[in-house]
């Protein structure tokens, strides 16, 4: 073979190589438009995008009685799950929620947009999880790392709080009450945040393990000792037809309700890190 010979197909193996490790490059290259459509994505790519990454966010997300990154939020452009309006903002990466708007993301996908869907969390420990999953779709995994570390010694020092306050006597039977008579059971989020409390959840004794509507008859006969309202929402036109069960004379006569604590909404929605605010404050206001 000829010198030439060589030093061409020398040549051509090294522009293969550059080549190829072009294509590594771009296709590991952090998204730089992220278009977050569900609240619960928003919460975790606010607390882990980079600067200018994130473009835009779910209205839901600049409504302060259901999103704790309110005001990180209002700092982008808001959207509402439509097609058309997140295609225009030339996204290269969609967050969505596994209940997101299918014929959105369906439409989006048919267009070329990579969408990543999340699912929700029904444990603090997924928490962790999703954290990781965000980190990895927007190239922050360090930062991920570093949020999940947090979140693990926050855990700690918040479960050395509960044993220090209650000292080993056995937490008060409670019950998460919302929208419509809505309870979280033990598989669910919201239940997990009642058991990281120390509080016993009385949905599993009405056989409510993954949550459900429990009427009001139901809930006075089973007589916990503190109940947990979900902050009562406003309609235009005053207290929303949905809530209007949380008002309701014989559950304000009742003795959960005179010792009750209400619910943060927006610390319980989603899964992240500051559902330990929740928990903070139902040790603090449920321990004598």
């Amino acid at each position: 073979m000829s010198v030439f010979a060589r030093v061409s197909e020398g040549l051509a193996a090294v522009l293969a190589l550059a080549l190829w490790a072009g294509a590594g490059a771009a296709q590991t290259a952090p998204p730089a438009r992220v278009v977050s459509m569900n609240l619960c994505t928003d919460q975790l790519a606010l607390m882990l995008a980079a600067p200018g990454q994130l473009i835009s966010v779910s209205y839901l997300a600049h409504d302060g009685a259901v999103a704790p990154l309110r005001d990180a939020a209002r700092a982008l452009p808001a959207n509402h799950g439509l097609a058309e309006e997140i295609y225009m903002l030339q996204p290269d990466l969609v967050l969505a929620g596994r209940y997101s708007t299918v014929a959105t993301v369906a439409m989006l996908q048919r267009l070329g947009v990579p969408v990543i869907r999340f699912e929700p969390e029904n444990s603090l420990d997924e928490i962790e999880g999703a954290l990781t999953q965000m980190g990895a779709a927007l190239g922050r995994e360090a930062e991920a790392e570093a949020l999940i570390a947090g979140f693990r010694a926050d855990r700690t020092r918040l479960a050395a709080s509960l044993r220090d306050a209650r000292a080993g006597t056995e937490g008060p039977r409670a019950v998460l009450y919302s929208a419509r008579g809505w309870t979280g059971g033990s598989r669910t989020l919201s239940g997990d945040i009642l058991r990281e409390a120390g509080l016993r959840n009385i949905a599993d004794e009405l056989g409510l393990t993954w949550g459900g509507m429990v009427t009001l008859e139901s809930l006075l006969m089973a007589d916990p000792d503190r109940l947990i309202l979900g902050q009562p929402g406003r309609s235009p036109d005053g207290w929303s037809e949905a809530r209007a069960l949380l008002h309701h004379p014989a559950l304000r006569h009742s003795r959960a309700y005179r010792a009750g604590v209400a619910a943060n909404d927006r610390d319980w929605v989603c899964g992240t890190p500051h559902v330990l605010d929740a928990i903070a404050r139902l040790i603090d206001e449920t321990t004598p």
